[in-house]
């Protein structure tokens, strides 16, 4: 077992050092040219936009809205990996690691705006009057490449409906561990029937039952998470300096010794700052497709609102709660009991309770994300013919979800970067030739601003597009 890991590791360190990251990296600042800085000249847009009301779908019942979209995706996207994930990149890659994820963040927005921007242009009607869409069906749609997109389909299947559910699954067992402490062989094999039982009662009510219980979840546990790291910081207010400090100079080379240590930096802010925020990763895009809006750039800017919130918000949240309190990293414990460590230290044994509930609450909310993106993606490989495909990819799901509860950490996260990494290069192979769509969406969308009126798309504004169904109106 200690050999493949070592294996994987390897074939990590090279994918990620040499292909993957100077990708993500060039696409983002690519799109960020084009768009003139979408994701930040039109963050106050985002935000108006966050507030439109669900439009009533075919039969006139309450849609999916912007909001409840943005939830799944945010589902999905807050999860371990603002707790473990940050607590990882910042025990491998030093402080210095927590600067490259604000960069990832802020370029990878424009990514998220383009790849949202497409699924919404490129969604299809599902059979229950709701929307489905994603990477598999613009690169079907858009490109003409059904092959690439059942590729990709397959691809996040297999990274969210299984590997990444298994992260969750560990990660709370760690907390839960860390929270009530001792040996027992049972705590396992329980939290992960557990597990299993409650994303079963979920993900066999549809996407609307995704929807209403994530826009109660997610809101409730990222407040809950910033008022927890909020004390924290207030307690340790003197160190906030010294640790803005320590970041900027870990992540530019000033108080490191070795340079290979600032690669360390960067490999692990941006490989953790995707698998934390999903920019240009392929998976919102799933989620914004769903959504019920006037036009296709309200979701893109939805989703790269997304991005900032996860990233900004909640990412840099944990860096502040570990390194006021844990100055020296050196046997620091690793993932999320350094950030329960953290708070236990600084707070008391309550607040490593307290996180033990926040972990569940992100970690199960993160399961129906990313429960929903392989559904989606199933029916896209299959389409109505499922009769029997989606109950027997819930229950392999459910099944997941227990075995990840017994799983070893390092080879259930290393895997998770290697099917991460794979699932970005399909998607950034679709999206950086169609990204020339997303910005005349832009272009149609700012100059409907500019006259004064709320943007409405429909598709004969753009004749030439081919395979757009969902916009007749």
């Amino acid at each position: 077992m200690g050999n493949l890991d070592s294996f994987i590791i390897d074939v990590n360190d090279v994918f990620w050092s040499y292909l993957l990251i100077p990708l993500v990296i060039g696409a983002g600042l690519y799109f960020t040219f084009r768009s003139k800085v979408v994701q930040l000249r039109m963050f106050p847009e985002m935000i108006r936009v966050l507030g439109d009301k669900a439009l009533p779908d075919a039969r006139g019942r309450k849609s999916v809205s912007s909001f409840g979209a943005f939830t799944i995706s945010a589902a999905a996207r807050v999860g371990t990996g603002n707790i473990a994930g940050v607590a990882a990149a910042i025990t491998l890659g030093g402080p210095g690691a927590v600067f490259w994820m604000w960069v990832m963040a802020t370029v990878g927005a424009a990514s998220a705006f383009v790849e949202s921007a497409l699924a919404q242009l490129y969604k299809v009607r599902d059979y229950d009057g709701t929307y489905r869409g994603g990477p598999a069906y613009y690169m079907q749609r858009g490109l003409g490449k059904r092959w690439l997109g059942v590729l990709f389909a397959v691809t996040i299947t297999l990274t969210f409906g299984f590997v990444f559910n298994a992260v969750q699954a560990n990660t709370i067992v760690s907390v839960v561990g860390g929270s009530f402490g001792g040996d027992a062989p049972w705590r396992e094999p329980v939290i992960g029937v557990v597990l299993a039982v409650l994303l079963g009662l979920v993900v066999f009510g549809g996407v609307r039952r995704i929807s209403n219980v994530t826009q109660v979840l997610v809101p409730v546990m990222a407040l809950l998470y910033l008022l927890l790291g909020a004390v924290v910081v207030v307690l340790n207010i003197t160190d906030v300096p010294r640790v803005l400090a320590d970041i900027v100079g870990g992540a530019l080379g000033f108080r490191e010794v070795a340079g290979g240590a600032i690669g360390t930096a960067i490999q692990q802010g941006i490989r953790r700052g995707m698998f934390s925020n999903e920019a240009g990763l392929g998976s919102a895009p799933n989620a914004g497709a769903a959504a019920e809006v006037s036009h296709p750039v309200k979701q893109g800017l939805v989703q790269s609102l997304g991005v900032f919130f996860d990233t900004i918000l909640i990412c840099t949240m944990t860096a502040f709660i570990i390194l006021t309190t844990t100055p020296d990293l050196g046997g620091a414990r690793q993932g999320a009991d350094l950030t329960q460590s953290a708070l236990t230290s600084s707070l008391g044994d309550w607040a490593g309770h307290v996180l033990t509930v926040v972990v569940f609450m992100l970690a199960f909310s993160s399961m129906m994300g990313n429960y929903y993106y392989g559904q989606s993606n199933i029916e896209f490989i299959t389409g109505d013919d499922k009769k029997w495909v989606l109950p027997t990819y819930r229950v392999l799901v459910l099944v997941t979800v227990f075995l990840g509860a017994l799983g070893s950490v390092s080879i259930v996260w290393n895997l998770a970067d290697v099917f991460m990494g794979f699932m970005a290069l399909v998607n950034m192979v679709a999206i950086i030739p169609l990204s020339g769509i997303a910005f005349r969406l832009l272009e149609d969308y700012r100059e409907q601003r500019r006259m004064g009126v709320d943007p409405l798309f429909v598709r004969d504004r753009m004749p030439d597009l081919r395979e757009v169904e969902c916009w007749e109106r």
